[in-house]
């Protein structure tokens, strides 16, 4: 099979892998404040940048008793790549996309774990290619998209990011490198690694299906359902017709008009779907940036008031029904990447994400738990409401067959109690939370909503005996 060397591609060298010897480990003695994106529980460590495989296992070797965790670029809102008085190992200087094997029926591109998915993209477009799975930036590394087995829009069609790895390079404790693959030596590992959180080991390169596309642009159906009855009668009877489906819905409004939303489903589009204007350059890839939230917002920024005035315009600017609209990869996937550091809106003490998963069959638990939230007094502007198709072997992939609901919730009083009641009426329905977006969970509630947990912890275990992957998720979650 033939493969296009990353050299020719415009403003990118081929990397030439690093020999396996030890070189000096860069771990600062200072401690540096780490975060996650809701800018909540801020904590210390010890930041070493790595940019070689030697470099990483040197670091692995010299970190201290308080262990090390892999950090990509900190888009996961929780602590789950923060290792309080231990050591964060930064791999955004992994940056180099290896080769891509473009012919054939089954493309691959394998990538150091520290590509963006916005590098990858810009690489692949170029060539008729595409990431099978995006989430909702593309401001996260391949490593973190693995280890948070990220899903996107698209779930109910193709799965979650974890099942398009064909293959992997996983530093361990003992500090070795494994190549790992779903039918390997080791699929157990594999699959403990996808969805890991990165507590099995760095992730250090890994090879990725891609598909082909024609175009940058997506052909987009929008329509404004009126009840949250409405919008899940509306994608459970028409979201088998488009790869993929996503709804903002209004979480502060009450009574008939509860859960009203604006739902967007779509497809690639073909060449022949572009305006002629569009048709000479059908991959280019657009991405208009509006600027930089600065850090001066108030903290009750977003309240009440502020969040109804919202979405009473979001709600009505957006068409009845409108069918067989051109939108380009920023409009359909990613508007907030066009706003840096939007989250700085919610002020400093941040905010929390909530997503959860209940499956199907509990619908009546579902609209409890959005009920629960628009009467609750904690205003949620951005709420995303998608379904999810079937999961993959991962025992702390997030994903089941069901909804999924994620709300952004500044911090304030009562918050915690709210989240509480919430994780009961998951928990209940047979649901669970996605630890990409915690920051509160207990050890008891995830238990009991990660049935497979135990799988999990037998092969950390296993693989590294001692802990020396860990984090402050790790330790509030007793993993």
């Amino acid at each position: 099979m033939s493969w296009v060397r990353m050299s020719d591609f415009p403003d990118t060298d081929l990397m030439r892998p690093s020999p396996l010897v030890e070189t000096p480990a860069a771990i600062p003695p200072e401690l540096v404040e780490l975060h996650g994106f809701g800018r909540t529980a801020t904590t210390r460590s010890h930041l070493a940048q790595i940019d070689s495989v030697a470099g990483a296992i040197s670091a692995l070797r010299k970190a201290g008793d308080r262990g090390v965790v892999p950090r990509g670029l900190g888009s996961s809102y929780g602590d789950a790549a923060q290792n309080a008085g231990g050591t964060t190992l930064d791999l955004t200087n992994l940056n180099q996309i290896l080769q891509v094997e473009a012919d054939g029926e089954s493309p691959t591109v394998t990538a150091q774990a520290g590509v963006s998915l916005d590098a990858l993209m810009k690489a692949l477009l170029p060539f008729g290619l595409w990431i099978p799975v995006l989430p909702g930036t593309r401001q996260v590394t391949i490593g973190g998209a693995i280890g948070a087995d990220v899903h996107g829009k698209n779930h109910h069609t193709q799965g979650s990011f974890g099942t398009h790895v064909r293959s992997l390079d996983l530093l361990t404790a003992d500090g070795d490198v494994r190549t790992l693959a779903p039918a390997g030596d080791d699929p157990d590992l594999f699959w403990a690694t996808v969805g890991g959180m990165g507590l099995t080991g760095v992730i250090l390169q890994a090879t990725i299906a891609a598909q082909r596309t024609e175009s940058a642009y997506f052909v987009v159906d929008t329509q404004r359902c009126g009840d949250l009855d409405e919008l899940m009668a509306t994608m459970s009877q028409g979201d088998e017709n488009y790869t993929y489906s996503v709804a903002w819905f209004d979480a502060v409004t009450r009574g008939k008009h509860l859960g009203r939303a604006v739902l967007t489903r779509g497809n690639k589009a073909r060449v022949a779907d572009l305006p002629v204007k569009l048709r000479t350059e059908p991959l280019k890839f657009v991405a208009p940036s509006y600027g930089t939230v600065p850090e001066v917002f108030p903290n009750r920024m977003i309240n009440r008031a502020t969040v109804k005035a919202f979405s009473e315009l979001w709600f009505r600017k957006a068409p009845k029904h409108k069918v067989g609209e051109i939108q380009n990869i920023t409009s359909f996937f990613h508007p907030l990447d066009s706003v840096t550091d939007w989250n700085n809106v919610y002020g400093s003490n941040g905010f929390l994400q909530y997503q959860f998963v209940v499956p199907f069959s509990e619908h009546e638990a579902f609209r409890r738990c959005v009920h629960l939230i628009v009467e609750s007094g904690h205003p949620s502007f951005l709420n995303v409401l998608k379904r999810f198709g079937p999961g993959d072997p991962a025992p702390l992939s997030f994903p089941m067959p069901g909804w999924t609901l994620t709300v952004d919730l500044p911090i304030s009083e009562g918050l915690d109690r709210l989240c509480t009641s919430l994780d009961e009426l998951v928990v209940g329905a047979g649901g669970r939370c996605y630890l990409a977006k915690d920051s509160r969970l207990g050890p008891e509630t995830l238990r009991q909503m990660y049935p497979r947990l135990d799988d999990f912890l037998a092969v950390r275990h296993r693989v590294d005996p001692d802990s020396m992957f860990t984090s402050d998720l790790a330790r509030r979650l007793r993993l």
